[in-house]
C-alpha cells in the first residue's frame, strides 16, 4: 500500500492532484510544515482510534490536540490511539504518512471544523517524506469525512 495506493486513489479520483515527495522527513508537523514552508495548522494529521469497537480516522489542524470530552459526545465513546502496528495493518501507511486515501481496508473518516479555517491544507501521502495540497472541503469530500469539532483550540 503507501504511497502507490494513494497515488492510485488519486489517478481514479483526481488526477489534478500530485504528490509531492521531498526526499526528507515531513513524519511531524513540525518538520512537514518548515519542509512546505506553511503554518503547522495547515498540516492535516491523521489520527488513527479506536472508539469502542470501531477504528475511526480523524483528520485536524497540525497545532490542535484532540479534545476527549467532545470527541466522546461526537462519536459516542472513548477514544484510543492505536498503536503504531495496527496503524499500519488498518491504514496502510506508516505513521507520519497516515492520510484518508488510498486506505488497506475503509474506515470512517472525520475532518474537525478547524481545518477550514484554512484555504490549503497539506496531509501526508502514504509516506514519510510525501504530502499533498488540497482545500479542506475537497479533501473531506474525497474522503467521504464527516464533519466534526473535536479538537481543542490551538
Amino acid at each position: 500500500m503507501t504511497i502507490a495506493s494513494v497515488r492510485q486513489f488519486f489517478s481514479q479520483h483526481a488526477p489534478d492532484i500530485h504528490i509531492l515527495e521531498l526526499g526528507q522527513s515531513t513524519a511531524t508537523v513540525d518538520l512537514a510544515a518548515r519542509a512546505h514552508g506553511v503554518a503547522p495548522g495547515q498540516i492535516a494529521k491523521t489520527l488513527s482510534l479506536r472508539v469502542g469497537q470501531d477504528v475511526i480516522l480523524v483528520v485536524a489542524c497540525g497545532d490542535t490536540r484532540l479534545d476527549n470530552k467532545k470527541l466522546k459526545q461526537a462519536l459516542g465513546g472513548r477514544p484510543k490511539m492505536l498503536a503504531a502496528d495496527e496503524v499500519a495493518a488498518l491504514t496502510g501507511h506508516p505513521v507520519g504518512g497516515v492520510c484518508p486515501f488510498g486506505l488497506a481496508q475503509p474506515l470512517p473518516v472525520y475532518c474537525d471544523v478547524r481545518l477550514r479555517e484554512y484555504d490549503i491544507v497539506m496531509p501526508a501521502a502514504g509516506s514519510l517524506d510525501s504530502a499533498v495540497r488540497i482545500a479542506p472541503q475537497r479533501l473531506a469530500e474525497l474522503a467521504g469525512a464527516a464533519w466534526v469539532d473535536v479538537c481543542q483550540e490551538p
